[in-house]
């Protein structure tokens, strides 16, 4: 109980202290108040008249009310007339040590203040002297809603420019997160002042802007953009260059200004797309004046803000060097990320007349096909036709302009001639007004992939059906099962078996390769490609390994054919006849039912010879084509361009005749045809059985068996079957 009644006894002790102390601070003020009230109140110093009057209503309203007068006039007394000799100046920092460190902003100017002896005057400028307010006063003049008009005392032209700015705005509108002076002037921005170089300075300033527009809630909520996007600046071309050391890289400051931001929809604004050439062109300026006087920077000065300007190419926030992969206008991006989005819109077609064919013919070119594939160095977009100096072909100036054309397609082919750029350069095949020659080759080759591969797949249906009703009829009883003797027949020897397999890896090997250039996304040529990075080279050098391969190998055969006898005889067996035809037409009636009568085959039926002649019409056209395409700057010279685009689109076709043709007539007669499945091996072993003669090639195997007693072929062995 004692210790409770000292308790409360020290409580009411200090209660009593404080309201004598406030008693007394209020009977000293009204002691200096009763004199210094008076507004006529003066002083002489230094030959000037000095006002020595105190608004009393002010001093109540300040932050300094319960002090007393002398707590900052220190050493006067109230009853001693005069009061002082030499009155000391009001030190503030008697009370706010911390004040010039710790200060929020300008504490540079302070310390100086503070070496120069004129700190006091320094604070007085900003808080006033009898009327300091607590800052969440609404009538201080450091409250958020008045520090605009507070700081343009001394900063007019700076205050005047923030106003109109869009923080300035939205601070005016009273919108929660909107920035003060403070909020962006703090002790990290200036407190370094001196201390850092230009680049950790400019570091500094970037974290302050991040810090708002990616952390502050109240600020996200009226942001387009995404946190996400705005960071990304961390890790583009100037923030690494920033982070490197290099003062002279573009900040937020730089791009957006400082006082004077405001959203990129603003006509007035740095970032507005009719302003960006200006904003880039402060670092950039080589390059903007360049890009101003092409056909994009004379667009966007006409007011045509659908034309693209720097921050369109290159990102924003996100801007990455040429070299980096990931960049938009790397090499291998910046024909499909950057040019076909505008050149291939609908829209903008429509809106401009842009002839978006031009950016389909690109991507079907040999150029586009291997851009996509992933060829380091084939030409995009740019190569052709400037960077930011791009202007149209009807300029004299313009990289594609026909003078120019020879010297642009020189600086990949050294060799390129007048004629060698004679011809239009985007061309579409299934342009039939613009493009008849192409357009017809196209569609002629279209018709006759669709007749005689049609008719090939109907054949072998056909021809399917037939067998397998006869293996059925065979099981069942129905149809006599012949066994051929043990005898084994020669059909294709050693050295007729290398040139097939040579034959057959090379058109493999350029199927592939092949068709990798012309679909290079898709899915099997993803496959290949993600073996290696340099898939795509490697696909070109063997294109044309394979090329030579099968060219050679055509070459040997004529010499075969020419200079062997059983070459000799491997031609005559081979021409065409008339038996041929029909033969032919014998067989449809046969698998159709017509006929129950299958005609007797010589030693090549209808169905080799036109696979033979085929193929030899197909090496001719596919290798003439090949040859063009691949010593471009030769035949271009002697065709031009008009000769090179037309032998590309036959090269094309064609290979997709050939390729379905294998697939559908000679894939199914060695490996599905019922007969011989799962495979004729003849192309393996070099023989085949008796039984496979009398089926396949009854009138040979007539004319070896008469052949027999006299003088028995040298092409005709007898294996026992278990020695198979």
């Amino acid at each position: 109980m004692p210790k409770k009644k000292t308790f409360l006894s020290a409580i009411f002790t200090m209660a009593l202290l404080t309201l004598g102390a406030m008693s007394l601070v209020a009977q000293t003020n009204d002691d200096c108040l009763a004199c210094h009230s008076d507004r006529e109140m003066t002083m002489e110093k230094n030959g000037r008249e000095i006002s020595l009057y105190t608004n009393a209503s002010v001093l109540r309203k300040s932050s300094h009310a319960k002090q007393s007068c002398v707590s900052c006039h220190t050493g006067f007394d109230p009853n001693e007339m005069p009061h002082k000799e030499n009155i000391q100046p009001v030190r503030c920092t008697s009370c706010h040590q911390d004040a010039v460190v710790k200060h929020q902003f300008h504490s540079v100017q302070l310390t100086l203040a503070r070496q120069k002896g004129t700190l006091e005057n320094a604070c007085k400028q900003c808080h006033g002297t009898h009327e300091v307010m607590r800052l969440d006063n609404p009538a201080s003049p450091f409250h958020e809603s008045n520090l605009t008009q507070s700081c343009a005392k001394c900063h007019e032209d700076v205050s005047k420019t923030f106003a109109e700015s869009g923080h300035g705005q939205a601070l005016a509108k009273g919108i929660k997160g909107a920035p003060t002076c403070i909020d962006c002037h703090t002790q990290d921005v200036t407190g370094h002042q001196g201390k850092l170089d230009k680049a950790q300075t400019k570091l500094v300033q970037e974290q302050l802007c991040l810090d708002c527009h990616t952390d502050n809630e109240d600020v996200r909520k009226r942001m387009g953009p995404t946190a996400a996007f705005i960071k990304s600046v961390e890790q583009s071309v100037h923030g690494r260059a920033l982070r490197g050391g290099n003062g002279d890289a573009a900040s937020c400051v730089d791009c957006h200004g400082s006082h004077e931001m405001k959203s990129g929809w603003d006509p007035t604004s740095k970032t507005h797309k009719s302003n960006i050439a200006d904003d880039c062109g402060a670092c950039h300026t080589d390059i903007a004046t360049e890009f101003k006087t092409s056909i994009h920077g004379k667009a966007i000065a006409r007011g045509n803000l659908s034309s693209p300007s720097c921050t369109d190419c290159h990102g924003e926030h996100n801007i990455l060097n040429v070299a980096d992969p990931n960049a938009p206008v790397a090499p291998q991006n910046l024909s499909r990320q950057v040019c076909s989005p505008c050149h291939s819109s609908l829209a903008l077609s429509e809106k401009y007349g842009l002839d978006s064919r031009q950016t389909r013919s690109y991507e079907d070119s040999y150029h586009g096909l291997a851009l996509v594939g992933g060829s380091a160095q084939v030409a995009n977009c740019a190569s052709c036709h400037g960077v930011h100096n791009i202007l149209p072909s009807s300029d004299p100036a313009s990289l594609v302009h026909k003078d120019n054309l020879v010297a642009t397609c020189g600086t990949c082919h050294p060799n390129a001639s007048v004629r060698f750029a004679t011809g239009k350069i985007h061309v579409v095949e299934d342009d039939a007004e613009n493009e008849p020659l192409l357009y017809w080759i196209a569609t002629i080759y279209i018709l006759l992939i669709i007749v005689i591969i049609g008719g090939m797949l109907l054949h072998n249906i056909l021809d399917f059906r037939r067998k397998a009703i006869n293996k059925l009829k065979i099981r069942r009883g129905h149809l006599p099962h012949h066994i051929g003797s043990t005898r084994l027949h020669v059909r294709m020897t050693l050295n007729e078996r290398l040139q097939h397999g040579s034959l057959l890896v090379s058109f493999m090997l350029l199927v592939i390769t092949g068709f990798m250039l012309r679909f290079p996304e898709a899915w099997w040529v993803e496959m290949i490609r993600g073996l290696s990075e340099d898939a795509f080279e490697y696909r070109s050098l063997i294109h044309r390994i394979a090329g030579v391969w099968i060219i050679a190998a055509s070459v040997y055969h004529i010499f075969y054919l020419a200079f062997t006898e059983r070459g000799r005889q491997l031609f005559f067996d081979l021409l065409p006849r008339w038996k041929d035809a029909t033969d032919a037409v014998g067989v449809l009636k046969y698998n159709i039912g017509l006929s129950e009568i299958k005609p007797k085959f010589e030693r090549f039926s209808y169905i080799e010879k036109a696979e033979y002649w085929a193929l030899v019409w197909g090496n001719i056209v596919m290798g003439a084509t090949g040859v063009l395409m691949w010593f471009d700057e030769y035949f271009l010279d002697i065709f031009t361009k008009v000769g090179y685009d037309v032998a590309r689109s036959i090269h094309y076709y064609e290979a997709w005749l050939a390729t379905l043709a294998i697939l559908v007539w000679h894939i199914y007669f060695v490996i599905f045809n019922p007969d011989v499945y799962p495979m004729n091996l003849a192309w393996l072993k070099g023989t085949i059985t008796e039984e496979e003669m009398e089926d396949e090639h009854p009138l040979e195997l007539e004319r070896i068996r008469q052949a027999e007693g006299e003088d028995a072929d040298s092409d005709m062995v007898t294996i026992p079957t278990d020695e198979e």
